[in-house]
């Protein structure tokens, strides 16, 4: 019987982690949508009314796919623009307005996911 190589289990772990870090991505930054604009929103921008909390709560959802990348050995630049990226959101979150604001028009996680998706591929293409 073949084995799977390892270079197919790779790929197959790099797909699943795009995969659940778009996901989380679409819920905390475009599930919702304003009828009759193309204005999108997710529950980040939900979370972030409520004061402090809500921003955190979002943050630590927010760190997974760093957590992801991490995990699967992504660059420490990209991992410092990820972690860049979420303490950014976080800390224009706290300002009560321009919370909301950043979370319907920045969409730092969805920007995360797809900086995740690029460097996954990235190693997919220099592993080949």
């Amino acid at each position: 019987m073949h084995e799977p190589s390892s270079a197919t289990n790779t790929t197959k772990r790099h797909d699943a982690a795009i995969s659940r870090a778009n996901a989380l991505a679409h819920a905390l930054d475009t599930a919702f949508r304003i009828p009759g604009t193309p204005i999108r929103f997710g529950w980040d921008a939900v979370l972030g009314l409520v004061p402090v909390l809500g921003d955190s709560v979002g943050a630590v959802l927010g760190a997974y796919p760093i957590l992801e990348g991490r995990r699967l050995g992504i660059r420490k630049r990209a991992l410092s623009k990820m972690i860049w990226r979420l303490v950014l959101d976080w800390l224009l979150g706290l300002v009560p307005l321009l919370d909301l604001v950043l979370d319907v028009g920045y969409k730092a996680n969805k920007r995360n996911a797809e900086h995740l998706a690029r460097e996954l591929e990235l190693m997919s293409e220099t592993d080949s």
